[in-house]
């Protein structure tokens, strides 16, 4: 007997959008500093020296997570029953497209302007 195709309504996988989004969320924070460390900061510490690329790779993180508490909130005030509808797919994938179009646009747009602005 196969178990791994069997899918029947007591082992379907039940979305919970609050768990996903906060899974998201948690793994955007993380990309999100490391693009600013690996790509921005090399790129920041020809226009600033000293400590001051560090402060701002500080600020910059410090700045990114209201934007990401904004999608977070939007999907944890939902009471228990609109946490699990799945007619919310569509919406949450569009809040999860632009939350990832953030997480990696950022940092790289901001690696792009410090690499015009300051060339080696």
């Amino acid at each position: 007997m196969n178990t791994f195709d069997t899918n029947t309504d007591e082992t379907a996988h039940e979305v919970d959008w609050k768990a996903s989004i906060s899974d998201n969320i948690a793994w955007a924070l993380l990309v999100t500093t490391a693009l600013l460390i690996f790509i921005t900061m090399p790129k920041m510490k020809h226009a600033f020296e000293g400590i001051t690329a560090y402060l701002l790779l500080v600020v910059m993180v410090g700045g990114f997570i209201p934007v990401l508490r904004f999608f977070e909130h939007r999907w944890t005030r939902l009471d228990d029953t609109r946490a699990h509808d799945p007619s919310l797919r569509g919406a949450f994938r569009l809040d999860q497209a632009a939350l990832w179009l953030l997480t990696a646009g950022v940092p790289l747009l901001l690696a792009l302007v410090f690499a015009l602005a300051f060339p080696d």
